[in-house]
């Protein structure tokens, strides 16, 4: 049965192509269906009590809860508004429920003689509760009414569900996880945005370092791989699998332009000629495209080169290093943007005495508010007294994670250091007078060698003397220390500097301090890190570098989430979480592909999109360990968001062997 309706307010007849009761062919999908992330889709409603299902037109039924209030029991939509979240949970988590509720995809692949074969997904949203046996009910259902020659695979939209399958016969119900689905898909996009450029293609890592001093603001780089060191550009395009928080992700992201990954780019450039091509690069949630433009555009400098970064002096009077937890925020005109991040953390655990819940109280439409979802999160019923909520957040997170100790050298020692030799002082005016001048043919060299006189000059004997004296238990020989750069040069409104400065994670003793604390001085002073800042207008004279040092702490899990969907900015459920074995640097700076997660904090689950270089999932309990450790990135964004709650945190941390987690970086992840 089709229908033809008039939606309230249109100007005129609009056919609803929704077919309900019928068996479902290959014909009738695709003359019904829309696309989603490339692939044709529909929306799927079983209704119980009627014994029949509903195909939803969705260009006219965007959303399952609204079709079935207003179609199928006619509510009006004033009554679905203010019922929204009782109505959601009546068709999502009840186990009686009348209405089952998914999606269809068709996809397609190859058969033994490389014929391409399509067939059909079904799969429920995210934050569906279905129990196996519905699962399985409502896989029959559909199997039932589906073209038999098109085989039909369940995807579990979340671990709750993976688990409840695990107990059921995949002959009985075929199925297909969502990493094994998408996990070989051949276009990914990792930041949205729009460009046109010249298309620069690398093949090899070789054959972009012989022209990588070449690149300008008008070129769009591809390669397998893009390198942290990547000059600011016009674009960025991977032909290897990557993640939406690797360092260069970060930095596209911050720069606001497109970052893909376009896995047969080889096949396109070949086609279309495109390697040094003048082009328009788009990045969307559902498409990326590439279009050659038939001649050179006349282009204007983007707004970056006018671009200058606003940041407050720093203050370079004679304070002590201190550690970590005697820091704030406010310190970061001293100590540097990480220290005092860090110290701000310490202060919110200790005292548990901050709001934790703003983001939560944001208006949603047509909801005020989503304190009733935190409170389920954090395990609350029933009416809240006043203060209980925002007291069980502050208590959840102290609960969940740990800052890390350590102590902050001021830039007040770097100062010292730097004002004690005067060939640095010497080298320092001669970078200065480059940049002046713009001479950008002297400007690596000059920093080059003032890195090496910064590594080699000696410390001065009371600068040495309060480093090693900060320390508790002083530098011994036998303990490793971790040596971190905390400038005043980053994380800042349009200048996140992410991998640009130089961390050390293999310290023992005092020389080795030394040295370490010299060399991340010398990140300073880097060629990239030089160009960057003049890029942005960020003065020599105003930067100015703090330093970190913290025992090191053996880690079984390491990685970074962001409390966001990088990829689909207007999603405010989902946080963004990769790991790896060891180390979180592992995650940002490519070195070996991490397993991705997404976290819902507002209905709750979560779900794998991709085992990176593992091939598996880790155990259950350490899912549900992070899946607490997404809720307490949220909960921080609270405070870290500043005026802006819906701003979101990027949050590097560290899983110990006792299985507890611990922050090591907090800052704003860069929009």
């Amino acid at each position: 049965m089709t229908t033809t309706v008039l939606p309230s307010g249109a100007p005129g007849p609009v056919t609803d192509r929704t077919v309900i009761g019928e068996n479902l062919s290959l014909p009738l999908f695709r003359s019904i269906s829309g696309v989603l992330a490339g692939h044709p889709y529909l929306k799927v409603v079983v209704d119980r009590t009627e014994n029949t299902w509903h195909l939803l037109d969705t260009a006219v039924h965007p959303f399952h809860v609204n079709y079935i209030a207003l179609r199928v029991l006619g509510m009006d939509l004033a009554d679905l508004d203010s019922g929204l979240d009782a109505f959601n949970a009546s068709v999502y988590m009840d186990p009686e429920r009348r209405f089952l509720l998914g999606v269809l995809s068709l996809h397609t692949d190859e058969d033994t003689e490389g014929r391409e074969r399509p067939f059909l997904v079904l799969e429920t949203t995210e934050a569906d509760t279905m129990n196996g046996l519905l699962l399985e009910e409502f896989y029959t259902f559909v199997r039932h009414r589906v073209d038999g020659r098109l085989p039909l695979l369940l995807k579990p939209a979340n671990h709750g569900q993976e688990q409840e399958l695990a107990a059921i016969s995949d002959v009985r119900v075929p199925r297909i996880l969502g990493h094994e689905l998408f996990g070989n898909r051949t276009r990914t996009p990792l930041n949205p945005g729009e460009a046109i450029g010249r298309l620069r293609y690398f093949r090899t890592s070789e054959e972009y370092a012989a022209v990588a001093g070449e690149l300008g603001w008008s070129d769009i780089v591809a390669m397998p791989c893009l390198p942290d060191d990547v000059p600011r550009v016009a674009g960025f395009l991977n032909t290897s699998p990557g993640t939406p928080l690797s360092h260069t992700n970060v930095l596209a992201s911050g720069w606001g332009i497109p970052n893909a990954i376009v896995r047969d780019l080889d096949r396109l450039v070949e086609r279309d000629a495109l390697d040094g091509a003048w082009v328009r690069y788009r990045v969307q949630d559902d498409e990326i495209s590439l279009v050659p433009l038939a001649h050179a555009p006349d282009l204007d400098a983007p707004t970056w080169h006018q671009q200058r970064i606003r940041m407050e002096p720093p203050l370079l009077e004679d304070v002590p290093a201190l550690a970590l937890h005697r820091l704030r925020r406010a310190d970061h005109d001293r100590y540097g943007t990480k220290a005092a991040n860090l110290g701000e953390l310490h202060h919110i655990l200790d005292s548990r005495s901050v709001d934790l819940t703003a983001f939560y109280g944001q208006p949603r439409p047509p909801r005020d508010h989503l304190y009733g979802h935190l409170a389920a999160r954090l395990g609350l019923t029933g009416p809240l007294a006043d203060g209980e909520l925002r007291a069980a957040a502050a208590d959840f997170v102290s609960g969940v994670i740990a800052a890390p100790e350590g102590i902050a050298l001021p830039f007040a020692l770097q100062h010292r250091f730097l004002t004690s030799s005067p060939a640095v002082q010497q080298g320092i005016g001669k970078l200065k007078m480059a940049l002046e001048l713009d001479a950008v043919d002297v400007l690596d060299a000059l920093c080059l060698h003032l890195q090496h006189l910064i590594r080699n000059t000696p410390m001065p004997e009371d600068v040495t003397r309060q480093i090693t004296l900060a320390l508790p238990d002083g530098p011994a020989a036998g303990s490793r220390l971790v040596v971190r750069s905390s400038s005043n040069a980053e994380d800042l409104p349009g200048f996140s500097a992410a991998g640009v400065y130089d961390s050390i994670t293999t310290v023992h003793g005092a020389e080795e301090l030394l040295d370490a604390v010299r060399q991340v001085w010398a990140s300073l002073l880097s060629p990239r890190s030089v160009r960057l800042r003049h890029q942005a207008g960020i003065s020599l004279d105003d930067t100015y570098m703090g330093v970190i040092i913290q025992q090191y702490v053996p880690a079984d899990l390491g990685g970074v989430l962001v409390t966001c969907n990088p990829t689909r900015r207007e999603d405010f459920r989902n946080v963004y979480l990769n790991c790896s074995p060891g180390s979180p640097e592992t995650v940002v700076d490519g070195t070996t592909l991490p397993l991705q997660y997404l976290y819902n904090t507002v209905e709750g689950g979560g779900r794998t999109v991709a085992l990176g270089s593992s091939g598996r999932d880790l155990p259950g309990t350490t899912r549900d360990g992070l899946a607490q450790l997404a809720l307490a990135g949220r909960l921080l964004q609270s405070h870290f968001s500043d005026e802006d709650v819906d701003h979101p945190l990027d949050i590097e941390w560290l899983m110990t062997d006792q299985g507890d987690f611990r922050l090591v970086q907090i800052r704003p992840y860069a929009l």
